[in-house]
């Protein structure tokens, strides 16, 4: 089976959980996920099946919305709930004092990543180091939050909606906005309302994913393309493709329009999805980036 799962994570399980049933549902070992979870989080996973896994990068480069859940006064190992306290202050910051806070967070920022995190350092996992006594540097990196929206104040706890470049993590967001309050914070909750254009509202249960049900609940292949424009090709171009060749193709979007690396994908005369296309301005050709057919 090729194709694209929206599925909503339940709470407790981790990605990998997510992709090992799902895999055992569809009987194949092709299934991978689009952007980890952690497991205390819910919401918008998406999973690739067969072909689709191939096409797993453009998912996982889409900006991601969430609602965060976030308890200021309590720090934690882990920076959410699942880690140990290790340390308590008072609350002393009101909702504008919040507000205020949130604004240095907008934008393009550096971030440090948790400790316990899935990045690697020297072949091995961060959180793996971690439970191993051995903390590493951790250099921050560059990450964008488009928005920030304080959407309820409960003190001490306070809801937020990220929408957010991919790599950006939200325990680090709760962590470091607990800094700046002077109070420390964990992350008690978070949803992913949506991943690029597949929203939760659209996801499916996992309970309700069976041998019977699974190809009606994929979405095909080039729905992770769906952003790029469409490159329709003859016999002979799509020839040419299949052997890694360039092609000089007219097209309704002029190349300097579109995004940077310019990318579309590329159809065959029988109408399936061919290529990921990559344009090549200093030949004007279009370059095969992935050949799926």
């Amino acid at each position: 089976m090729d194709g694209i799962l929206n599925l909503n994570k339940p709470r407790g399980l981790t990605s990998h959980d997510v992709v090992a049933r799902v895999r055992a549902v569809a009987r194949q070992r092709e299934v991978g996920h689009a952007g980890t979870l952690d497991p205390m989080a819910t919401g918008v996973l998406l999973l690739c099946l067969g072909r689709a896994t191939r096409l797993a990068e453009y998912l996982m480069h889409s900006p991601k919305l969430y609602r965060a859940r976030i308890r200021l006064g309590i720090t934690t190992d882990t920076d959410d709930a699942e880690g140990t306290i290790i340390a308590e202050r008072p609350v002393q910051a009101d909702r504008a004092a919040v507000e205020a806070a949130l604004e240095q967070f907008r934008g393009r920022i550096l971030q440090v990543p948790p400790v316990y995190s899935a990045l690697k350092r020297g072949g091995q996992p961060l959180y793996r180091l971690a439970r191993q006594g051995r903390m590493v540097e951790r250099p921050p990196r560059p990450v964008e939050i488009y928005r920030l929206d304080l959407t309820l104040w409960e003190p001490p706890e306070l809801t937020l909606e990220v929408l957010c470049s991919p790599g950006t993590y939200i325990r680090a967001l709760a962590r470091d906005l607990g800094e700046a309050l002077g109070c420390g914070a964990h992350l008690t909750g978070l949803i992913r309302l949506a991943s690029g254009d597949f929203r939760l509202e659209d996801a499916v249960e996992l309970e309700t994913v069976t041998p019977e049900t699974l190809p009606a609940l994929l979405l095909p292949p080039d729905t992770a393309l769906a952003r790029y424009p469409a490159l329709y090709l003859d016999e002979a171009r799509a020839r040419a493709i299949r052997h890694g060749g360039d092609i000089a193709i007219p097209s309704s979007v002029a190349p300097e329009e579109l995004q940077t690396p310019a990318i579309a994908r590329a159809y065959g005369p029988d109408g399936r999805l061919l290529a990921v296309m990559e344009y090549r301005p200093d030949r004007g050709t279009w370059h095969p980036r992935k050949v799926l057919l």
